[in-house]
């Protein structure tokens, strides 16, 4: 079974210096229809204005991973971490017993569009921590690039969770082929561009959850997108 969840059918928070749309309810939006998929919580699609960002606030228990599409943006933590995450990195905070961060985007003139992702542990109270790596987009190009995953094979970041993440660019015309072991399911998030899937075409923010398929096969339009590979 396929299942698409259209751009325009997601939450949208808009408070003006923030336009962030939802994939699965998040803050004040709340449908009892879209709470996640498996331990895949939340995908903010977020668009953040020149000099302003997210405060110092909290998490716990969360796997987080920061994925920056235009622009760059400035992390600060309550672990002394600070970087700024730009296209082509991947960031990853494990916020387990509890962690206080920022947000910023450091350039006053240009909007920043970072993907905030969160998948659930597979157990509460672990350390915080926190990593970050680059992929380029040699490596991401018309292959299905392991970012992270639960044993960090590949050069992948570790996430604890038993889930792989992978990241590709896919040029006009190109085959991307994935197999479901059995007791999978997938996601898959179209970043930016167009891609075909089992005949459909998903655009830009389009969404799609796979259950009981053996494998997902991708033809590209130029796009950028993320593939979850989650067990049930």
């Amino acid at each position: 079974m396929i299942e698409i969840r259209r751009a325009d059918e997601r939450g949208r928070t808009q408070i003006g210096w923030l336009d962030s749309r939802h994939s699965f309810s998040f803050g004040d939006y709340h449908d009892p229809r879209n709470m996640g998929f498996g331990a895949l919580r939340v995908i903010n699609d977020d668009r953040v204005r020149g000099g302003a960002g997210f405060g110092t606030h909290g998490h716990r228990d969360m796997e987080i991973l920061s994925v920056v599409l235009e622009g760059a943006l400035e992390h600060r933590d309550s672990l002394g971490t600070g970087s700024v995450i730009r296209p082509g990195d991947v960031q990853r905070m494990s916020a387990g017993t509890g962690i206080r961060h920022s947000e910023f985007n450091p350039d006053r003139a240009a909007p920043v569009r970072f993907l905030q992702i969160w998948l659930e542990p597979e157990r509460d109270g672990l350390a915080p921590s926190y990593e970050q790596r680059h992929f380029s987009a040699g490596e991401r190009r018309d292959q299905l690039r392991l970012v992270a995953s639960r044993d960090a094979r590949d050069g992948s970041l570790l996430i604890h969770q038993d889930a792989d993440v992978f990241a590709a660019l896919v040029a006009e015309g190109k085959r991307l082929v994935h197999p479901l072991r059995p007791g999978r399911r997938a996601w898959l998030q179209v970043a930016r561009g167009e891609v075909e899937l089992d005949g459909r075409t998903l655009a830009e923010g389009d969404g799609a959850a796979l259950v009981g398929e053996r494998e997902l096969e991708i033809r590209g339009r130029s796009a950028e997108l993320l593939l979850f590979d989650l067990a049930e």
